[in-house]
């Protein structure tokens, strides 16, 4: 398989593109020649210099009216792809990317591959990774259907990279007929509580598990050790699913995804499901009283004890060089 030219569907807050987006464009430029990014809003040559940065040549951007972005964009993908004929177009696995490519796949009568996590040309064909059975399995998908693929990629699967490229090119597609779904209209956009570190974007991640012990015993252990590093804390599903802390702080295949300098998990078992969220963190360290745990599998520094013992003494060593 021979893959020209990748579309990436490109995502901003403001006037500053997605972590994700860069990540996908860093992925694009590695199995295709010519990468273009897809953008619903009002402000692209403001993130067209962000783009070219990354790899994209020209940004195709489409007036969004106020629509949701991928209600519009799906539209304007579904026109566009038959003129210019892109072999692949990339989504994030976020809101916005979910929406866009399943509105996508309907128009274009194309299957979807999601959740990925590796993507790679191999002995000519486009091998997709992801896992299946609730994140307990990993496997790899060859893609067979027709052109263009339809893929969503889970944020910090890879690393974002500068090619050094100067601004995209914009290309001003301007509205679409996106039918009744472009009638609903955005009002407001509320952003989540944040105090401290956003997890997905934190350099040092503290997680606690069930091996904590208790729920009263995550603040103490996890929070306020992340706290003391000037990290974020996250948390297994095993403790979410036990009501212990929020969805917000999951960490996993079905919570978010990691990719910090240093990832410290706190009586983790180190299930499939959790590893696929964290597992490309830089420096791993996990404390586990169960020396067959497979989180030690993983991990760069294993210390087999009871997480209430070891933790207390390590926030102490940490004040105490704190001073």
């Amino acid at each position: 398989m021979t893959i020209d030219k990748v579309w990436v569907f490109a995502e901003a807050k403001g006037d500053k593109v997605t972590s994700a987006t860069l990540e996908l464009l860093t992925k694009a430029r590695e199995i295709g020649s010519t990468v273009e990014a897809i953008y619903a809003g009002d402000n692209a040559e403001a993130i067209a210099g962000q783009l070219g940065e990354y790899g994209a040549t020209t940004v195709h951007a489409i007036d969004a009216q106020g629509a949701l972005p991928g209600q519009v964009a799906a539209a304007a993908i579904a026109i566009g792809a038959a003129e210019h004929a892109p072999d692949v177009i990339l989504f994030a696995q976020t809101y916005d990317g979910r929406d866009a490519i399943a509105r996508l796949s309907v128009k274009l009568d194309r299957p979807v591959l999601t959740n990925g996590f590796t993507l790679a040309v191999e002995g000519g064909k486009l091998v997709f990774g992801t896992a299946i059975f609730g994140g307990t399995t990993m496997v790899d998908c060859e893609l067979s259907s027709d052109a263009p693929h339809l893929i969503a990629v889970r944020p910090k699967s890879f690393t974002a990279e500068p090619s050094g490229g100067g601004a995209a090119a914009v290309n001003v597609v301007g509205a679409v007929d996106a039918g009744r779904a472009a009638e609903s209209k955005v009002l407001e956009v509320f952003e989540e509580e944040q105090i401290g570190p956003k997890l997905e974007e934190a350099e040092i991640v503290v997680s606690g598990g069930r091996g904590i012990g208790a729920s009263e015993s995550y603040k103490p252990l996890v929070e306020e050790l992340a706290k003391q590093l000037k990290g974020a804390f996250g948390a297994s599903r095993a403790i979410v699913d036990a009501g212990w802390v929020p969805y917000a702080l999951q960490v996993g295949q079905t919570g978010k995804t990691v990719k910090p300098k240093v990832y410290i998990a706190l009586g983790i078992s180190g299930a499939t499901q959790h590893l696929v969220g964290m597992k490309n963190s830089d420096n791993i360290i996990a404390v586990n009283k169960d020396g067959e745990a497979p989180i030690f599998g993983v991990a760069d520094l294993g210390i087999v004890g009871d997480v209430n013992k070891v933790i207390p003494a390590l926030k102490d060593a940490i004040a105490a060089k704190q001073g």
